[in-house]
């Protein structure tokens, strides 16, 4: 972990919400505004999506192959998200992205988010996007239809209890009006990066 807080010029940007909030529409947008901003690729276990890329969207790896990176101490956070399903942020990432002189962002769980925010302080701006009620975020999950019925409930109770969390972080942007809430977070970011 040592050689990771010695980036003291090293910042991130960790954007976080419940799932079907809208961070990820988010995070492509500031993605695109034209910061000095490198994507954190997550590794995971789940299987890959429809149009997913390994290393572009997740790194794709085993259960096997991810607890032997949690043996090595290859990871600045992760967490079995739910029974099985490992997701997490591998230390040879964020090394890649500060030696290209970019700030380190996040589109990540709330417990990841807060995981790094212990980790590196100061040095990470951590942004809850708070979607207008339990029930849009629902009806946004349902929407989705990527799910069996019994993943879709998982999601909702994850994400009822994800919104207890939200006074954890450094900002709360509500997204209530996605043009309105990307303005937002970029000015935050913006702030923060500079």
């Amino acid at each position: 972990m040592s050689n990771l807080t010695n980036h003291s010029k090293g910042r991130l940007v960790i954007i976080t919400a419940p799932s079907g909030a809208g961070k990820t529409t988010i995070v492509k947008y500031l993605m695109e505004a034209g910061l000095p901003l490198g994507f954190s690729v997550s590794a995971c276990t789940r299987n890959r999506r429809n149009g997913e890329v390994d290393g572009q969207d997740y790194y794709f790896i085993t259960k096997d192959e991810f607890r032997t990176k949690i043996a090595n101490n290859e990871f600045a956070e992760y967490e079995e998200v739910y029974e099985g399903s490992y997701y997490g942020t591998l230390k040879v990432e964020l090394e890649r992205l500060w030696n290209q002189d970019k700030a380190v962002l996040f589109d990540i769980d709330v417990k990841g988010a807060l995981a790094l925010k212990n980790l590196f302080k100061e040095n990470a701006l951590t942004v809850f996007i708070q979607p207008p009620s339990v029930e849009v975020l629902i009806e946004r999950l349902t929407a989705r239809n990527t799910e069996s019925e019994e993943s879709l409930q998982k999601r909702i109770a994850k994400a009822s209890l994800e919104l207890s969390y939200r006074d954890k972080f450094d900002q709360t942007v509500l997204n209530d009006n996605l043009e309105k809430a990307c303005a937002e977070t970029l000015a935050l970011v913006r702030n923060f990066i500079k």
